[in-house]
């Protein structure tokens, strides 16, 4: 069952990805960055689907939110493999379309995220603890669609700045208040967690943790430092 779930969001991202320039054509400032139209659509759609799921899973099962380590429902399960099959899409899609000294830190991110999410996946524990991670998702709708203004050259657009605030708002939110909430989850609870698996989510937070740090400094450092530079010399 977890391999046909795998399969079948890899296979389902994979043609959502190929048919991505029919259903939303690229604008003219796109065409030469195609490949990166599609996978940032195709990213925008994982991010609202897990997001969304995330949240819907702890509100249709709240018993989840109380023991993050063995109580999940089928569906929360089902949805941990989506997007399991969605990084291991992108991390080929992007090893296929990019050189490796353009990409490397998501490759890093994304080889973090499949094995933590995959052991989870697999062991069928701590996907609880995972819906907690997808959360950071609802962060990442903004996000991908802040990069969308950027390709269709809308990035002094009255939604792109309001689009950028809401970005930055979530990702205090639901990126960095949620891997704060995290690490700490794993220090309190470091005696319920065998020591490999401990060791697996200590270093994947250690990772994690400061990648985004950096990610939200260049962010701010974009949208509202630039921005006001750009106003000054208007």
């Amino acid at each position: 069952m977890e391999l046909l779930v795998l399969g079948g969001s890899v296979a389902a991202f994979r043609l959502l990805n190929a048919g991505l320039e029919r259903l939303v054509p690229p604008p003219w400032t796109a065409q030469r960055n195609r490949w990166k139209w599609r996978n940032i659509w195709t990213s925008f759609v994982h991010s609202l689907l897990s997001g969304a799921g995330a949240l819907l899973g702890f509100y249709l099962h709240p018993q989840m939110a109380q023991d993050l380590i063995d109580t999940h429902s089928p569906a929360a399960h089902r949805l941990l493999g989506v997007s399991v099959g969605y990084f291991l899409q992108d991390f080929i899609d992007m090893m296929c379309n990019q050189k490796f000294y353009q990409c490397w830190e998501l490759l890093f991110h994304h080889s973090v995220v499949i094995v933590c999410f995959g052991i989870a996946f697999v062991v069928r524990r701590y996907v609880g603890f995972a819906m907690v991670a997808l959360l950071v998702e609802i962060n990442s709708v903004f996000l991908h669609l802040r990069t969308i203004l950027r390709l269709a050259g809308l990035s002094h657009t009255t939604y792109y700045r309001v689009t950028s605030l809401v970005n930055l708002g979530t990702y205090m939110v639901f990126r960095i208040s949620t891997l704060a909430w995290m690490t700490r989850w794993l220090v309190l609870n470091r005696d319920s967690i065998p020591p490999a698996t401990y060791v697996v989510s200590v270093v994947g937070m250690a990772i994690m943790t400061p990648m985004n740090i950096v990610l939200f400094f260049r962010l701010l450092r974009s949208d509202c430092l630039n921005s006001r530079q750009y106003d000054k010399e208007q």
